[in-house]
């Protein structure tokens, strides 16, 4: 009898584990009156899980203020950038348009999400987005004309590329130079609008997966874990093998003074 209650405890568990939020309070019903220590713990977790998307819900709506602000804007365009830091690669911005009606959660700054979710949510992105571009500073242009400047071309390539043309561009912090469109730029953008959010996600995971496809090409230095930053087995690398063609040579002096 025990082992049957047992095994009845598990079906409930995974029909409330399964069930869309929406489909959870029929479930409660069902089983509200079950007095199982076991059942009524699944209930509770079940119901911690509506809160915390109920969390979620009011979060993104809050993350959605700047998009409101400017409703009047037909196609407005969140602008940011990944790999500003990094002593190799390349840096990488993103441009993302997202619909009026977006109802993508858990957008957030992506150096706030695991790279789980920076996955998960870059999938979702790329479908529901009306248009979404990518742009790129190599370590040489880095190199020739700095990495602020190298920023901004790659962010106005970024821009280039998008299939539906922007009217206004929310930009984390920054303003770009020679950009026609109205530009709004804000202070830690990528936590505080959901398009900025979105671009953040979107350049974070071109840039983490074109540095693990270098890790296979010049596997001394851990791209695939260090993603070109400086960590110590990345600077011993340095010390050890000298810099490779992806290094940034004017960081790689200031950074480590090992490498002329």
């Amino acid at each position: 009898m025990e082992e049957k209650m047992a095994e009845n405890i598990s079906i409930i568990r995974e029909k409330l584990q399964a069930a869309a939020i929406e489909e959870l309070p029929v479930l409660f019903s069902a089983y509200e009156a079950d007095k199982r220590a076991g059942v009524q713990a699944e209930i509770t977790r079940a119901k911690k899980r509506i809160l915390s998307y109920e969390k979620e819900v009011k979060r993104t709506e809050e993350l959605m203020q700047y998009e409101r602000k400017y409703a009047a804007y037909a196609h407005i365009c969140g602008i940011d950038e990944v790999g500003r830091g990094p002593l190799a690669g390349p840096v990488v911005a993103g441009a993302v348009i997202l619909p009026k009606d977006c109802d993508i959660l858990y957008i957030n700054d992506s150096k706030k999400l695991s790279e789980k979710k920076r996955e998960e949510l870059y999938e979702v992105i790329m479908e529901k987005a009306v248009a979404a571009g990518l742009g790129y500073s190599t370590p040489e242009r880095i190199d020739e004309i700095n990495i602020l400047q190298a920023t901004y071309e790659a962010m106005r390539e970024a821009i280039g590329k998008l299939s539906t043309a922007p009217d206004l561009l929310l930009n984390d912090a920054v303003t770009i130079p020679q950009v026609s469109i109205r530009q709004v730029p804000i202070i830690k953008g990528d936590a505080k609008s959901i398009s900025i959010g979105a671009a953040s996600i979107v350049a974070k995971v071109t840039r983490d997966r074109l540095m693990a496809d270098y890790d296979e090409v010049y596997p001394e230095y851990g791209f695939a874990s260090n993603k070109g930053y400086g960590a110590q087995a990345h600077i011993d690398a340095l010390k050890k093998y000298g810099p490779c063609p992806i290094h940034r040579k004017t960081f790689i002096k200031n950074f480590c003074g090992v490498c002329d």
